[in-house]
């Protein structure tokens, strides 16, 4: 990447499943992830088109797709709430591109769902992606130990969040209160 290079974010689309795969694909993608390798474009776009509720993006370089992202919003009592997962080609890490997929992310989650919370799940070992996620006002918030299975053991992973600013709660006694009364 030259400093010409600019990364650009938009919607993906199902021409996007085979790039989207083989980066995935790569062992040391997946092993940041909880993606398993070895799974084809059609599963890929399969899982991330199911739902209405799940917002995925990619990430370019000069018309070349190089990282992909995805908002998941939750409903009912947590309509509030949505979480996020990203990859990023092996070949374009530490180049901006998780920094600019992150802020599309934020930017659906703040401006277009009024999200309060955005939550997400990193491995412990993944300095890189705490890095990025702590500089956009995530906070772990707990440690699960032995999370998921990766490479032939279990790992643990942070649990992070990032809180908007939250309008005073009312109180249940002043909901209850009659006026009139």
């Amino acid at each position: 990447m030259t400093e010409r290079d600019i990364v650009g974010v938009r919607a993906y689309e199902e021409s996007d499943s085979s790039t989207i795969a083989t980066i995935f694909n790569q062992r040391s993608v997946a092993l940041g992830t909880l993606q398993v390798p070895y799974m084809t474009a059609a599963e890929r776009h399969i899982r991330w088109t199911a739902s209405d509720t799940h917002r995925p993006l990619v990430a370019e370089i000069n018309g070349r797709v190089v990282g992909h992202a995805g908002l998941q919003i939750f409903g009912r009592r947590r309509a509030h709430v949505g979480s996020f997962g990203m990859g990023v080609d092996e070949h374009f890490q530490r180049r901006g591109v998780g920094t600019a997929l992150l802020i599309a992310i934020l930017d659906l989650a703040d401006n277009w769902y009024n999200l309060r919370r955005v939550e997400l799940e990193v491995y412990c070992d993944n300095a890189a992606a705490i890095h990025l996620y702590e500089k956009f006002r995530f906070s772990i918030e707990g440690t699960h130990r032995a999370y998921a299975y990766r490479d032939g053991k279990y790992v643990d992973a942070y649990s992070m969040a990032r809180l908007r600013d939250l309008p005073p709660a009312i109180a249940p006694a002043a909901m209850m209160t009659n006026p009139h009364g």
